[in-house]
């Protein structure tokens, strides 16, 4: 899948050196609130085979530059087909190509993907409210505020506020062309 500045695939074995770097950067790893990520090469491994699973009941990928630099992950998480609905994700691993429109590329992909092609009537997210670079993005691509969580994540030492955004279908279809 493409967009304008990157194009999703799957993952493959060769990508978890640069996911564990990733893993290891206090500053790439900061603005997901809770630890979450795998922290070694071995968990990052595993971490790829499951995303790679035909069965998984989440859908990552992996982001590459048009010219085949990996920069990131995305994808879905937590689908639930009943109430079609699913949280998306993103890091952006490569600190240098923040604030260059790569997650946001990667994020209309995805967008396309789960409205378009899995039929889904809802996206997700949480981001730490002090996150203004990743709030904004998420605003550009139609995601609205839908609530706050007070000090809902302990991050280098203090608590921190979390929105909770989402994007619905009916948003998307009104704004889609625009």
């Amino acid at each position: 899948m493409q967009g304008i500045l990157v194009r999703l695939r799957g993952f493959e074995k060769s990508d978890a050196e640069a996911m564990n770097r990733w893993a290891s950067d206090e500053d790439v790893v900061r603005w997901h609130g809770p630890p979450d990520w795998p922290a070694s090469r071995a968990q990052q491994e595993r971490y790829i085979e499951r995303a790679n699973a035909a069965d998984s009941a989440d859908k990552a990928f992996a982001i590459e530059t048009l010219d085949g630099k990996l920069v990131g992950d995305c994808g879905l998480r937590k689908i639930d087909w009943k109430s079609r609905k699913a949280e998306f994700f993103i890091t952006i691993g490569e600190k240098q190509l923040w604030d260059k429109g790569f997650g946001t590329d990667a994020l209309r992909i995805v967008i396309r993907l789960a409205f378009d092609k899995m039929n889904l009537n809802r996206l997700w997210l949480t981001v730490l409210a002090d996150n203004p670079r990743a709030v904004r993005c998420y605003e550009k691509c139609g995601f609205v505020r839908e609530g706050l969580l007070r000090q809902e994540s302990f991050v280098d030492g203090k608590y921190r506020d979390v929105h909770m955004m989402a994007l619905l279908r009916e948003d998307y279809d009104r704004t889609r062309g625009a």
